[in-house]
């Protein structure tokens, strides 16, 4: 259950993972020619070059850019307009009828349709000049007029039936040519990105410098499609060029034939002069259709010329971009550089020194406002100044103070650590029960190198225990240490039983007192200076002797004030004075 919550957390990022890049032609409008194909497919025109132009439109964030991508616009537009020429004569032309079906009933309908309204409109032309020349009005006229309006409403009834279902594609293309038109005049202005400022920080850079690429690899899609175009295009002009070569080649072969035919037969026949129209017309078309080629081959070619320069901009501005992150990265390693520098001279500049412990906590100070400004001065390099961080401020203030309240608490401690009446590198100090001397005091922790039991040895057990800084504010800490590090210790003799045990013991009193009478001395005077800001009275620090009855006879109970660090040095001396007191003849003592 404890691993649910991180195994959860991992399942839905790898599940965003895998969207995002699911989604990443989507999310940046990326132009690929199997979405392009997928959208064109239902229009009878092919529409792509306009639909990259105005998505890459949409991109242009700069006055090169935006120029650029008009230029593209009118140029796909035009290339637009030449293909629905083409389609639209083609479709008149040719309008193949259906042989069988739904479709042929439509078609013979509208056949029959036009007929009609032709044979009424020669009736109402005769009719008003039969009125004209009686001078009288005819009921006929108008009986007639209505007929063929009914008629015409009939017959774009069933056009618009035959190309709902696909039969008529001239209406068809003209329909998709109108909403086309429409489009164009709604988007007589395209959106435009907002004009692109100067990258001032790092992170903006970095998020210019990929913004950029992607749209290289935009523009590049775009360019392979308008020269895939130009190519496809001038596969179909070739191809129509040689049938309108050919077709003139192939009469004149027939023509001998025809001619010897007609020698034989002795008839000479000449070409019907509608089927020579319809010839020449159908080579009209045909002239005209590659002239509308030749010019979409050059709008193609001239769109692909567009997006060359347009990349050529953006990869200018990509080095541009590049350049400017190139001098924040630098700038970056300039300033850790500094302040590893910094850090190394403030510890060499410590270490000559003379008393290294004292000055301990103003090295931390010191190395900790230099990372401090250097941190600082990195993120203000990378995020750039704060604009309007109040209320960012006030939220992530709460949010840090619920989730990093011991960190906190940790940081204020160790000001109440550094102030006059803290500790220091070297204090003997007891924290939680644990006693020992501090060797660091950290910003969030203090380390002690643990000492044992004040009450036996002091001596150093060779670990390291480290406490979190709440402790100075939450609880509390015994601090050994006034200006020479003053403790009470004790040792126990017992008195053999010949002699006076009260002489002996003020004896071994008198040794005590002269073996500690310089740091007595010491002792109180600093603790008078510690006490006199109280307003408390003195402490005495001469030494005490105490019998005590035990198993074997007297105990003597000494109590005594030592230096700390002097500790144990002091007690061998006090052993080594009273062993030899007690060793000394009887009536030595006695005297």
């Amino acid at each position: 259950m404890k691993n649910l919550l991180a195994w959860a957390s991992a399942a839905l990022l790898l599940a965003c993972v895998v969207a995002w890049y699911a989604t990443r032609d989507a999310a940046s409008n990326r132009i690929t020619a199997k979405k392009l194909a997928a959208t064109s497919q239902s229009l009878p025109i092919d529409r792509r070059l306009l639909q990259s132009a105005h998505q890459m439109a949409i991109t242009a964030d700069t006055a090169d850019e935006q120029a650029l991508a008009a230029e593209a616009l009118r140029l796909a537009d035009h290339e637009l307009d030449q293909a629905f020429a083409s389609a639209l004569r083609e479709a008149a032309a040719a309008s193949p009828l259906p042989a069988s079906g739904p479709l042929k009933a439509l078609a013979d309908r509208i056949a029959q349709l036009k007929k009609r309204m032709a044979l009424e409109q020669a009736r109402i032309a005769k009719l008003t000049q039969d009125a004209a020349a009686k001078g009288s009005g005819d009921n006929a006229v108008e009986l007639e007029k209505a007929q063929l309006a009914l008629d015409e409403d009939e017959l774009e009834d069933a056009q618009q039936d035959l190309a709902r279902q696909g039969g008529d594609q001239h209406a068809t293309l003209e329909r998709a040519l109108q909403q086309h038109e429409q489009a164009q005049h709604e988007a007589a202005q395209p959106a435009k990105a907002p004009v692109a400022g100067r990258a001032a920080t790092m992170s903006a850079q970095i998020g210019a410098w990929l913004s950029l690429g992607d749209r290289q690899r935009q523009i590049e899609a775009a360019r392979d499609q308008a020269g895939n175009n130009a190519a496809k295009l001038e596969r179909e002009h070739n191809a129509l060029e040689e049938l309108a070569s050919n077709k003139p080649v192939k009469d004149a072969a027939a023509a001998p034939a025809a001619a010897s035919n007609a020698d034989d037969a002795d008839a000479t026949e000449e070409e019907d002069p509608a089927a020579m129209l319809a010839r020449l017309r159908h080579l009209s078309d045909q002239r005209k259709t590659l002239a509308e080629l030749d010019k979409r081959i050059q709008d193609s070619q001239q769109l692909a010329d567009v997006y060359k320069r347009w990349n050529a901009v953006v990869e200018t501005r990509q080095r541009g971009v590049l350049h400017l992150l190139l001098g924040s990265l630098a700038a970056v390693l300039g300033i850790l550089l500094a302040v590893i520098l910094i850090d190394r001279g403030i510890r060499g500049a410590f270490e000559r020194l003379a008393d290294h412990k004292r000055l301990h906590q103003m090295r931390v100070i010191a190395t900790i406002g230099v990372q401090f400004v250097g941190a600082l001065l990195i993120l203000l390099i990378v995020f750039g100044p704060p604009n309007q961080v109040t209320t960012v401020i006030g939220l992530a203030t709460a949010g840090l103070t619920v989730a990093l309240k011991d960190f906190i608490v940790a940081f204020f401690g160790w000001f109440t650590l550094m102030g006059r009446n803290g500790l220091r590198v070297g204090d003997w100090v007891e924290i939680n029960g644990v006693g020992g001397e501090v060797i660091e005091i950290g910003l969030l922790r203090t380390v002690l190198l643990e000492m044992g039991n004040w009450a036996t040895t002091g001596h150093p057990t060779g670990r390291r225990v480290a406490f979190v800084n709440s402790f100075a504010i939450e609880g509390h800490y015994f601090n050994f240490s006034t200006a020479g590090q003053w403790l009470w210790d004790e040792l126990q003799v017992t008195l053999p039983t010949s002699g006076d045990p009260y002489q002996t013991a003020q004896q071994i009193r008198q040794a005590v007192e002269r073996v500690t009478e310089t740091d007595a001395s010491a002792a109180e005077q600093d603790w008078e200076r510690v006490t006199k800001q109280y307003g408390m009275r003195p402490f005495s620090a001469k030494p005490a002797v105490d019998l005590r009855p035990g198993m074997a006879g007297l105990n003597v109970i000494v109590r005594y004030i030592t230096r700390a660090p002097q500790r144990s040095e002091v007690k061998s001396r006090l052993f080594e004075a009273i062993v030899s007191l007690l060793h000394k003849p009887a009536s030595t003592n006695a005297s």
